[in-house]
């Protein structure tokens, strides 16, 4: 097994952190990908693909189009879903929030958010842009990740609880990485691409549950293809945003950890730690929505026999999924009463159509809605963990706990999962053949000499040709 770039830089007291998280990251672009990272990272761009589709259809999507038709621009990138070509800029931005207009791309703790969907858009509006293949796009790709998830541990958990989602502003620097590494950009080049594209970075947690959530993921893609863009111009920007006096640690967190940065995560980079979702809601819901149906299914519950639900979650889901009584399909994904009702009624969480505004106003699960209480723990909870205490009319008291923050270690039974979850995505949107056509391209990617040929297969809608 190859040596954990990670293990090989430890950090010197005092010293800069960017050259070193640099210096780290770049290591997962110069050097093929071990066996497991590039089946992940695959993995990752599967799922993105089956998501970008999908969410190509969402209002949003079609007014960021709109815009982007108004704006002009020289056609150099693809759009997922559509025919039209725009700049690289604008494809990272439209495919970006196409790829989280669904809320059901993948997520990592460690970075704070959902980082393939901000990471992933840009690494391919450049690598088309410049004709690049698909082995230095996947290599490229987990660089982007990898300075995602250590900027994550950098900022700390303060960022997120200050308001910033992750997504929009630790995504923005993987962003900037994986653009700069597929420019062929030195150290301090990419150094220098972090800072600009950091001082544009934001996104407010407040917005969730609105069309700017999916935005977040569109800007951060922009931010980092812009960041790598103007430094190959040679413009100017600190090329020590993070840790400078009034930079971007300072502005945005309560205290960084340089050491949390640059400890080794599990399995030799942040990637191991990806969560794939598998009910197109917020990753908070998630062990809710297992544990309830979990005990649902033991017990053969049905919405009847249920006097009152009791969650126990981590302190930070009031910040991010606690909206009492949604009234939108977007606000419904964001709201672990409604939720733990859903999988009551044995909903179809993973199909992204069940978060509708008519759901959201469905008198039979708002009264179920209403009957769930949600308690949240102290800091020390685990993150991504719910535990569930369901007591029924005739009086039994059952509970239960469920973990989503493990990812599956058995990359075999993901792929599968994933590929199905592709397919019922996908298939609506380009059609049974294509689909098809689609899954196996991404499981040899790294064979892919041009990666405008995926672009191209993603571009065109069912009933089409290239």
């Amino acid at each position: 097994m190859k040596t954990n770039p990670a293990e090989t830089l430890p950090f010197p007291v005092g010293a800069l952190i960017t050259p070193t998280l640099v210096a780290r990251a770049g290591a997962f672009a110069q050097a093929p990908l071990r066996a497991d990272m590039g089946e992940l990272a695959r993995q990752c761009v599967l799922d993105w693909a089956g998501v970008a589709l999908a969410g190509s259809r969402e209002p949003l999507a079609r007014m960021l189009l709109a815009q982007a038709q108004e704006d002009g621009g020289t056609p150099t990138a693809s759009l997922v879903g559509n025919t039209l070509r725009v700049s690289a800029r604008q494809a990272a931005l439209l495919n970006g929030a196409a790829g989280h207009a669904l809320d059901y791309d993948d997520a990592n703790v460690a970075a704070q958010g959902h980082v393939t969907a901000a990471v992933l858009p840009a690494a391919l509006a450049v690598a088309q842009a410049r004709g690049a293949g698909g082995g230095a796009l996947l290599r490229a790709f987990v660089a982007g990740y990898e300075m995602a998830g250590c900027v994550g541990q950098y900022l700390g958990r303060a960022h997120y609880e200050r308001g910033f989602h992750g997504t929009a502003t630790v995504g923005s620097f993987g962003a900037a990485f994986a653009s700069a590494a597929l420019m062929g950009l030195d150290s301090e080049a990419s150094a220098v691409a972090l800072g600009i594209a950091g001082t544009q970075a934001g996104g407010m947690k407040a917005q969730f549950g609105t069309m700017c959530k999916p935005l977040h993921a569109g800007k951060a893609a922009e931010n980092g293809v812009t960041g790598a863009q103007l430094a190959a111009r040679g413009f100017t920007g600190r090329a020590d945003l993070l840790e400078a006096p009034q930079g971007f640690g300072a502005a945005t967190s309560r205290g960084v950890d340089a050491q949390a940065a640059l400890a080794a995560p599990p399995g030799g980079g942040h990637l191991h730690g990806n969560l794939f979702k598998y009910h197109a809601a917020c990753y908070g819901t998630h062990a809710t929505i297992d544990a309830v149906r979990a005990l649902c299914a033991a017990h053969g519950l049905t919405p009847n026999d249920i006097e009152g639900i009791v969650l126990a979650v981590e302190p930070g889901a009031q910040r991010m999924c606690d909206i009492l009584q949604p009234a939108t399909g977007l606000q419904a994904k964001f709201s672990l009463r409604l939720n733990a009702a859903l999988a009551v009624f044995g909903e179809d969480t993973a199909a992204p159509a069940i978060y509708s505004d008519a759901t959201a106003r469905r008198a039979d699960l708002a009264a179920l809605r209403d009957r769930v209480q949600a308690h949240f723990m102290p800091e020390d909870w685990p993150r991504m963990a719910a535990a569930v205490r369901i007591t029924t009319r005739d009086g039994r008291v059952l509970e239960a706990y469920h973990d989503s923050s493990l990812p599956d270690a058995n990359l075999v039974r993901q792929r599968e999962r994933l590929v199905t979850k592709f397919m019922a995505l996908a298939v609506p949107v380009v059609g049974t053949a294509r689909a098809a056509e689609i899954e196996r391209a991404v499981g040899a990617l790294e064979h892919m000499e041009d990666i405008g040929a995926l672009m191209s297969m993603l571009s065109q809608p069912e009933g089409t040709t290239s």
